[in-house]
This record gives C-alpha cells, sequence and structure tokens, in this order.
C-alpha cells in the first residue's frame, strides 16, 4: 500500500502525489478496483482505469462504486496538490450523478478532479468521469474538511 506521506514526507500536498507517481506506486483502492493515478498539478488530479468484471454487480454492469470511487479519488487528491506540507484532508459529503451505465466494452475511462474553491478549513471540488470518445460517464461535488497540523 502506498501512503503519499510515507513516500515524501515534509512535502506540499502536489509533491507528495507527484512523488508518489515518480515511484511507479499506486493506492491501495487503485490496486483493488483497478485504477491509477496519471497527473496531478496545482488543484487538478487525474485517474484513468478500466472497468473490468471484477468490479461488475449483480445485474450485469459495472457497480456505481468503481465511478464513485475513481470521483473521489480525483476530487480528494485536486485538494490535497493544494495542501500546504503537515495539512491533511477528509471528504465530508460526496455527491454523485450517474449519466451512462459502464460495461466491460466501455474501456479505459478518465477521472479528472478540479478544485472549485480552496480554504483554510473548508474546500470544494468536482470532478468528472468520461470514456475515450470523452462521453460523459458521471460526474461528482465534493466538499472537504481541511485539516491543518
Amino acid at each position: 500500500m502506498s501512503l503519499v506521506s510515507d513516500i515524501a514526507p515534509g512535502l506540499s500536498g502536489l509533491e507528495q502525489l507527484n512523488a508518489l507517481i515518480a515511484a511507479g506506486r499506486n493506492i491501495g483502492i487503485g490496486h483493488t478496483l483497478g485504477f491509477e493515478p496519471v497527473l496531478f498539478e496545482d488543484g487538478l488530479a487525474v485517474f484513468e482505469g478500466t472497468p473490468g468484471l471484477h468490479v461488475y454487480n449483480p445485474i450485469g454492469m459495472v457497480h456505481g462504486g468503481f465511478a464513485a470511487a475513481l470521483l473521489d479519488s480525483a476530487c480528494g487528491c485536486a485538494v490535497h496538490t493544494k495542501l500546504l506540507p503537515g495539512w491533511s484532508y477528509t471528504t465530508l459529503e460526496l455527491k454523485v450523478a450517474y449519466h451512462k451505465a459502464m460495461t466491460t466494452e466501455t474501456g479505459r475511462v478518465r477521472a479528472e478532479g478540479r478544485v472549485i474553491s480552496m480554504g483554510r478549513r473548508a474546500a470544494f471540488s468536482e470532478a468528472k468521469l468520461t470514456d475515450a470518445s470523452g462521453r460523459l460517464l458521471a460526474s461528482a461535488t465534493s466538499s472537504l474538511l481541511v485539516i491543518a497540523p
């Protein structure tokens, strides 16, 4: 399991996340569900993955939790890119809207999260999940608690 605080202690949130990618490491939930971090910039986090049978629900399509996990990771890590050394965050609320069902035929998907506003105690972000042709599959908004040391 990769924790950014273990890989790059004492760095800013953006520096920690970029150290994660540079080390070729993934986050725990990414291993479990089959997605990985692709890009981190100031206020932006991108994850990609390919849904497979391992994330199917009983009715024969990708479980909504797969999309929610990607969107939550993108929203949260977008905020993480704005953190000062020693600071952290936790998700207070995640609202997900599902626009199109996913199956194994969907192929690779991309979640892009962006910070809407960042304060000393609260942050707000949004994310979109799209397929390779840019079709919107799901979207989310998130409220996060910023925790200073």
